[in-house]
């Protein structure tokens, strides 16, 4: 028999980034994992045969799972260190060295369990992870993920070029590991964990080691996440080095590794021909605020990237950014967003509205999964979240007069992972405070 369960009360979520919807008191039923019905104006003596009840509190609200599409899970012992130096410095200083560490799959173990755990705490329900060149620990990644319940992309990380003697890998060996791991992450037979082509950068890649990824990508249809035009001294040094290329993004155009299923993190400094080449291939960009500012990257602008057609959502980048929670990434992408405007008094600033799409509907659209997950329609999966802004349970000030948006403005600007009460995967319970 079918597991039949309805939450019944406030409703928030996004169905177009202008505005937030919200349904003051409304019931979702949800049959295996799966949204069978949407109901507004429901009484509270309303009855639902057949369904578990969860009745929320006041104070409480239902909105939809995080969606953080760009993270490294090995840097998270690293989380607000090294945050004085530039990006290039920052490597080598402090996570070149770390990452070394995941040759021994039970340092891997103990860090990705924490890693794991701590972002479904804070409501991350999907998550694009990073790892190291290793791939037997990445591998474990992925085991503990889909043990934890988390829907994960997970990428063994490949370099072959400009990394440390004992941090580097030959381009056989890359290609060799990268397709036995995708093979290895597929036998998980886990819907919820896929594996991802995931290249350093260009620095760290020659144009072999991206062509053969590319390959890889294809003939097995993962999708791809890397870094891009993130900081101006990483730009020049990229050019340099792919002298035949006219861009950044061509380096990757070249490699085949531009699609619809391709991430690309930062694009701080994106030209206006590779924000027409980035549209044209429908690539996907993750926005890194917090990291883009504290590894003195600059300031992307998101409305420039809507305005090219671009799909945006929204990425910690741990351990360049020092919070592994997306509502950081809410907040820092306000803050970079006013930063701009008062350099460009043309720039209209983000608003609360907009960045809670990019957390949530945006990231899915950005990764292709719209009809899956990102907001609560109906045949979509339920990946949610029951958010508690009682007195007692937040810092925020919150009073029962506050209505429902106020609520959702004051969890955005001052909430943390407190106010995070229970974390749903595809209907499953996999977090409860």
């Amino acid at each position: 028999m079918l597991e039949k369960v309805t939450f019944i009360g406030p409703i928030v979520h996004s169905l177009t980034k202008e505005a937030i919807t919200i349904i003051n008191e409304g019931a979702i039923t949800v049959v295996d994992g799966k949204i069978t019905s949407v109901s507004t104006g429901v009484q509270k003596d309303e009855k639902f045969e057949g369904s578990s009840i969860i009745r929320l509190d006041k104070g409480q609200f239902l909105c939809p799972g995080f969606i953080d599409l760009h993270i490294h899970a090995s840097q998270f012992p690293n989380i607000c260190l090294g945050m004085d130096k530039p990006l290039l410095e920052w490597l080598d200083a402090y996570t070149f060295p770390l990452e070394k560490k995941y040759k021994d799959v039970n340092f891997a173990e103990n860090v990705y369990k924490y890693t794991v755990n701590t972002t479904l705490n804070c409501g991350t329900t999907t998550a694009c992870y990073y790892a190291t060149i290793h791939r037997k620990s990445t591998e474990k990644l992925a085991q503990i993920a889909s043990e934890l319940g988390q829907r994960a992309l997970i990428g063994k990380v490949n370099m072959n070029q400009n990394s440390p003697d004992d941090y580097i890998e030959t381009t056989e060996e890359s290609l060799k590991e990268t397709e036995e791991f995708i093979l290895n992450v597929n036998k998980l037979n886990d819907p919820l964990v896929e594996p991802v082509i995931t290249p350093r950068f260009a620095i760290s890649c020659n144009f072999n080691l991206l062509k053969g990824l590319g390959e890889l990508a294809a003939k097995y249809n993962t999708y791809v996440q890397t870094h891009v035009s993130e900081n101006k001294e990483e730009i020049v040094f990229t050019l340099k080095l792919f002298p035949d290329c006219t861009s950044y993004c061509e380096i990757y155009d070249k490699a085949q590794l531009l699609s619809s299923k391709t991430i690309l993190a930062h694009g701080v400094h994106l030209t206006n021909e590779e924000l027409a080449l980035l549209s044209k291939k429908t690539v996907a960009l993750a926005h890194c605020p917090n990291s883009n500012t504290l590894l003195q990257s600059g300031e992307c602008d998101v409305r420039e990237l809507w305005k090219n057609g671009i799909n945006v959502g929204l990425g910690t980048d741990v351990a360049g950014g020092c919070n592994p929670s997306i509502l950081d990434a809410m907040r820092s992408a306000l803050t970079n967003s006013l930063h701009i405007s008062l350099k460009k008094k043309e720039h209209k600033p983000l608003n609360f509205h907009e960045v809670f799409y990019m957390a949530t509907t945006g990231g899915a659209k950005a990764l292709g999964k719209e009809e899956i997950i990102g907001n609560f329609t109906e045949g979509k999966q339920f990946d949610a979240l029951i958010i508690d802004m009682n007195i007692g349970s937040s810092t925020s000030g919150t009073f029962p007069h506050h209505n429902i948006l106020e609520l959702v403005q004051k969890f955005i600007y001052c909430g943390d992972d407190r106010n995070v009460k229970r974390v749903y995967v595809k209907g499953k319970l996999v977090k409860s405070k």
